[in-house]
């Protein structure tokens, strides 16, 4: 697979993905793919994403639903982004239950130091419906 070797993998084997919405070219979130991910989201054709949190593949929409099916992939200049084109299924990228993950914007004030993150990103689903814990 030689399309593989060309992707520069970091140190700890990973690859920054940004992941853009298809039409609205909306930036959704970014993740990390090791190489085995990247592999299955190619041929899966929908994104599959290594979880530096819990140490293992996640395929994006496996407990929630809202699955990303991939449009178009690209690698960036220096071979160490990949932009990841995607129609969103559900509506909505975040586990916070909003349409994507950059749902707060820096909020200036007089002072540099007074400058707060305001929400500027309704909810769309309260998470606890959408991730339900096992009993």
């Amino acid at each position: 697979m030689q399309w593989l070797d060309e992707v520069h993998f970091d140190d700890q084997g990973l690859v920054n993905v940004v992941t853009q919405e298809m039409g609205t070219h909306q930036v959704l979130m970014v993740a990390w793919m090791n190489r085995e991910a990247l592999h299955l989201t190619v041929d899966e054709g929908f994104a599959v994403y290594w979880s530096r949190s819990r140490k293992r593949l996640w395929r994006k929409g496996e407990e929630s639903g809202h699955r990303q099916r991939v449009i178009s992939l690209r690698l960036d200049c220096d071979a160490d982004v990949i932009l990841l084109e995607v129609e969103q299924m559900g509506g909505m990228a975040c586990h916070t239950g909003r349409h994507d993950c950059f749902y707060r914007e820096l909020s200036p004030a007089g002072d540099a130091m007074q400058h707060e993150w305001k929400i500027i990103s309704p909810v769309i689903k309260d998470p606890s419906e959408i991730y339900r814990k096992p009993s």
